[in-house]
């Protein structure tokens, strides 16, 4: 019990600290500006936004929290621990720096590679150079004792599984949010699809290994149980019983981005959930051979990246392949979304709906339906076929100028 407690006060203590307010700001500033985007391109093709920017903002927020609560209490039961030295901040920061170059590269099987690179190979210089010292800045360092980006890869690949399973999670739940329809061609015809983007602010607490305990402003030192860790993977952990453990929060961006012209949005974001599920588990098996040996090390730590492209390059091959979701054709109108508030959505029309006939009158273009809409009468019906060829009527009797 004193492990879940001290996880979410760590959590806690990083929403009110005054350094990660500041943080949490500049974050959240920027998730606005990226939903601004999103509502503004929303507007301009349905007519109208979904969600304001705010509240896409807020939700990314709340929802985040949620989910990094229960990332680090996995986590810290597990007993995914690091050396003060590890610097394992960095993944955080890395990702980050990378969502700038491409959106999908926010993703930690990259950041947590390129760390774990670094990390493999500042620990063969160690062993091949043991003995040798070397005067930097008036400072004499034995390369033997290099303790920088000291990360064990274990911990490091099981940090990794959690957090994309915990996005998988948030994928599936939340991440048809903020969805932009879209067109393309393929072949002779135009098709819609939907643009998805979603981005969640997690705090995430790590448990250090303190080799020197002092007394840490931002948080205390933690006391054990007999049992933990849950996973005895680090050799970090064999240190834990005569040093100090202590948790730290840091922020984090979790993202999910991806087009799709086959499936709808719950499809697509449902899909690319149990996708990332099933990553995280295979990742968390293979870690737990991770003390294996040095090979093996970088191995694992090559795969997460690769095994991620993979999964990446297979979804993207299935939407080339397979026949799009969202196209018209000679038997009527395909309907790829519902603006809301609009008389389309108060008489239940849903996207993926094929609007077959309007006023009894068989629908071929779209201005078979533009018309009736702006004639001057009160009244539209519509046929439309949903799902396996079952056909309904539905009808609108109100309405007016002022609708859309």
């Amino acid at each position: 019990m004193s492990i879940l407690i001290n996880t979410l006060r760590a959590i806690a203590y990083t929403l009110v600290n005054p350094n990660s307010v500041l943080i949490l700001i500049m974050l959240a500033f920027m998730l606005y500006r990226q939903n601004k985007n999103i509502t503004i391109m929303q507007k301009m093709i349905v007519g109208e936004n979904f969600d304001s920017s705010l509240e896409l903002t807020i939700s990314q927020i709340v929802i985040g929290i949620i989910a990094g609560a229960v990332s680090s209490i996995i986590l810290a039961f597990l007993g995914v621990a690091f050396d003060e030295n590890s610097a394992i901040y960095l993944i955080f920061l890395i990702s980050i720096f990378f969502m700038f170059i491409k959106p999908r590269f926010i993703c930690f099987a990259y950041s947590g590679a390129l760390l774990g690179i670094l990390s493999l190979i500042l620990e063969l210089i160690s062993k091949i150079y043991a003995g040798v010292k070397i005067n930097l800045f008036g400072s004499v360092i034995d390369l033997a004792n290099v303790d920088i980006l000291k990360i064990d890869i274990g911990s490091l690949i099981v940090l990794i599984s959690v957090l994309h399973f915990i996005e998988g999670i948030l994928v599936i739940i939340d991440g048809k949010r903020g969805a932009i329809p879209v067109f393309t061609n393929r072949g002779d015809k135009i098709i819609g699809g939907f643009a998805l983007r979603r981005n969640w602010l997690v705090p995430v607490a790590l448990f250090l290994i303190i080799n020197n305990p002092i007394n840490l402003e931002y948080t205390q030192n933690i006391a054990t149980p007999s049992w933990w860790p849950f996973l005895k993977i680090s050799p970090f952990l064999n240190m834990a019983k005569g040093a100090a453990v202590t948790l730290f929060a840091y922020f984090s961006i979790i993202g999910y981005s991806s087009v799709t012209f086959t499936k709808s949005k719950e499809e697509k974001t449902f899909s690319s959930g149990i996708a990332l599920l099933l990553y995280s588990i295979i990742l968390f098996v293979l870690a737990q051979f991770s003390y294996l040996s040095y090979m093996y090390k970088l191995l694992l730590i090559i795969f997460t990246p690769v095994a991620h492209e993979f999964m990446i390059n297979i979804q993207n091959f299935l939407e080339v392949k397979r026949n799009p979701k969202y196209v018209s054709g000679d038997n009527g109108i395909m309907v790829l979304e519902v603006a809301p508030n609009s008389p389309a959505q108060e008489m239940g029309i849903k996207s993926g709906d094929l609007l077959v006939e309007v006023n009894n009158k068989k629908i071929t273009s779209e201005n078979d339906i533009l018309y009736p809409s702006i004639e001057g009468v009160n009244y539209i019906s519509f046929k439309i076929e949903r799902g396996m060829g079952k056909h309904y009527e539905v009808s609108y009797n109100k309405m007016n100028k002022e609708k859309k």
